[in-house]
């Protein structure tokens, strides 16, 4: 859609207008379809995926507000980035309040730590939950300057109907990371937001030159031997939204967990374990864990094994016994492909399902889970799906040898579309394959 540099949402002689106009129909097709009908640039189309994955709601703006009073003032006095609050308040602040713009500052995982500027947009932006305390990440705001620019370490803008949630297409905003001089870690981010000016290209040279104010400013303290504020010497509080994690189950013999920016690859046991107790939040006994992975009383001492080595692996904070059960809220692409189903996005759904539920796994629950969500995105399929995305499942492992799938492709294809041939020819190799 656009050329020069990719963090830009307003290359040299843009059309804001035009623009606008141009991203609201990129956005509702990709919601629609998985794909923008209108290209886009590819840190937004990324992150729009993302956002997908993580389930956020593109009709609501609800991140979760993880700080209040107390609790969020003992947070950001004791963080790192309350030392450059002076030199974000002198150098956007000011300017701000008189521009009508806000300016935030957030920890490494997109929580807002100060949102400071004219008072009129703040009132505003509460309706979208854009306050202090609230998580901003892209995986419970989805698309935004200071959650993408966290997430690909890298300043951004990001414009209008760019936003993931609908309720943001209003604002425009501009985002920098801030790095720790020290250790090169994030820490996190400073924003500007406001209207579409907010867009414009020296506003992102803005908030980075103050992104680079903010580091010199830790480096001098350092230098000066200053001590930073202490890191906090526990969690903060965290609702349930804040401490999502994620397991990838489909398609893969081995699950892959996602917390707090790690990435856990688990042998197959654990996969297994991992899941049904995703499953079943409310969390499983030993004995129904056995009955689930083995369907034999003599396993229960291989699964009381199993769950604390698990539980080594994860910590204690993440799972607990009698019951076993995860104590935060975990995410799965299995949910995933469900939620996309409820709401009739059948192209996404498809997207999702890169495969069958740990297709090694023999375990009678993971089987169960298995067969019940390929049943039930057949089913949807067949019932409600184009010739395209029938023909795409068709072409998967699922679908190889589906015969009703390969004749359901030949009826919902229009009758000039090249790929009638390519079905036809599918279906006398299965036809013959069975007699």
């Amino acid at each position: 859609m656009s050329s020069g540099s990719p963090w830009l949402a307003w290359p040299a002689g843009t059309d804001p207008d035009e623009l606008s106009r141009s991203l609201y129909a990129a956005h509702e097709s990709f919601l629609e379809t998985g794909k923008p009908v209108i290209p886009v640039r590819s840190i937004v189309l990324e992150s729009w995926r993302r956002s997908m994955r993580s389930g956020v709601n593109p009709d609501v703006s609800e991140p979760p507000v993880d700080l209040l009073d107390d609790d969020l003032h003992g947070y950001r006095e004791a963080h790192p980035l309350a030392a450059i609050m002076p030199v974000v308040r002198r150098l956007l602040v000011t300017d701000a309040t008189d521009s009508d713009l806000l300016v935030a500052v957030t920890d490494a995982s997109g929580r807002m730590l100060w949102v400071e500027g004219a008072t009129r947009q703040r009132i505003r932006a509460e309706s979208m939950r854009f306050v202090e305390g609230a998580s901003w990440g892209e995986a419970d705001a989805g698309t935004n300057a200071p959650g993408t620019a966290l997430a690909v370490d890298h300043s951004v803008q990001i414009f209008a109907s760019e936003h993931f949630s609908r309720p943001v297409h209003p604002w425009s905003c501009s985002a920098a990371p801030v790095h720790d001089p020290q250790t090169g870690a994030i820490l996190g981010a400073i924003d500007i937001t406001g209207g579409d000016q907010v867009a414009a290209p020296h506003m992102l040279t803005l908030v980075r030159a103050t992104a680079a104010a903010a580091e010199a400013e830790l480096r001098l303290r350092h230098l000066m031997g200053r001590s930073r504020p202490p890191a906090p010497r526990t969690r903060p509080p965290r609702l349930p939204h804040a401490a999502i994690a994620r397991l990838d189950v489909l398609g893969r013999t081995h699950a892959t967990l996602h917390r707090g920016g790690r990435v856990t690859s688990l042998s197959g046991r654990h996969s297994e374990l991992l899941l049904l107790l995703a499953t079943h939040p409310a969390g499983r006994s030993a004995e129904q864990l056995a009955v689930e992975l083995h369907e034999r009383e003599s396993a229960l001492v291989t699964v009381r094994a199993e769950m604390s080595r698990l539980r080594r692996l994860l910590g204690d904070d993440f799972l607990t016994s009698r019951p076993y059960r995860i104590t935060v809220p975990v995410d799965t692409d299995v949910a995933e492909v469900r939620r996309q189903l409820d709401r009739g996005a059948h192209r996404l759904a498809l997207e999702v399902y890169q495969g069958a539920v740990l297709p090694q796994s023999q375990a009678p629950g993971v089987v169960a889970i298995r067969e019940e969500l390929r049943q039930r995105l057949r089913t949807a399929l067949l019932r409600h799906a184009t010739g395209e995305v029938l023909l795409r499942y068709a072409e998967s492992a699922d679908g190889r040898t589906d015969m009703e799938i390969w004749r359901a492709c030949l009826a919902a294809l229009p009758v000039g579309s090249p790929r009638r041939t390519q079905v036809q020819a599918h279906l006398r190799h299965l036809d013959s394959a069975l007699r």
